[in-house]
């Protein structure tokens, strides 16, 4: 038994335990091109958060890994077949319940540990910190940590090289030969200020990608997503340690 790991926890141990930070991880399910499974930002939410989690505890911080939710937000993918959807609003009940509970338990960290691009926690925070003044509430994209471009040769956004490595290297009985992968080819907006990045709309995935890649998997590795994973499970545990080491009224200085 893991004492960072909640799904681990049993009430004997835990009835004397007091914990800095809550821990969740949070996932999606939904096709990942033709070679990955489609719990793969699920997997991820995981090994990320647990092994970040480790280094966090045993750096001394009081750290408690909650079970990852697996389904996020999928508007943009409704014909693509079992891509399940958690609308928005969905995700900020889920979150006002579980906030709710931490509030009243005295544990006044969350760290939301994000797995899919799809789903974007900010706005929900603000709105839930107005009515959980005394919480601190954060949210990560591990998968922004770091720069992709000192790890992987192709870049992409989903099912791609760093993707496919990362699961390689957590949950390699779960990847097809790459052979079987698409290209991930993408196809650009007509509108010159979403293809900028200074404008957005949601994508239609199936008129975007044809495999539902999006970036070419085939240069993926093992050993490319072992050292990945070591480096983006540093910085993530880093954060761990210094939220359960701020102190509310001096967050800035």
């Amino acid at each position: 038994m893991r004492p960072y790991i909640l799904k681990e926890a049993n009430w004997k141990n835990l009835k004397s335990e007091r914990f800095e930070l809550a821990v969740l991880p949070w996932g999606a399910t939904e096709a990942h091109n033709y070679h990955l499974p489609y719990g793969t930002d699920i997997y991820e939410a995981d090994g990320v958060a647990e092994e970040s989690g480790r280094k966090a505890w045993e750096k001394g911080a009081k750290v408690m890994v909650l079970p990852t939710i697996p389904f996020g937000v999928n508007t943009g993918q409704s014909d693509i077949y079992l891509d399940m959807n958690l609308n928005p609003s969905t995700q900020l009940a889920i979150l006002r319940d579980l906030i709710t509970v931490l509030d009243r338990q005295g544990v006044k960290k969350l760290l939301i540990v994000n797995s899919h691009g799809g789903n974007d926690f900010k706005t929900m925070l603000r709105e839930l910190g107005l009515s959980f003044p005394d919480m601190l509430l954060f949210t990560c994209n591990w998968f922004q940590a770091l720069d992709k471009t000192k790890y992987f040769e192709e870049m992409g956004d989903h099912a791609d090289e760093m993707e496919t490595s990362l699961i390689m290297h957590l949950q390699p009985h779960l990847v097809s030969p790459l052979k079987e992968a698409g290209n991930g080819a993408e196809k650009k907006s007509v509108i010159s200020g979403l293809r900028e990045k200074w404008a957005w709309a949601e994508r239609k995935w199936s008129e975007v990608t044809e495999d539902t890649g999006i970036g070419n998997p085939k240069k993926a590795s093992p050993e490319k997503g072992r050292l990945y994973f070591e480096d983006v499970t540093n910085k993530v545990a880093n954060l761990m340690v210094e939220i359960c080491q701020a102190t509310p009224s001096k967050l800035y200085e």
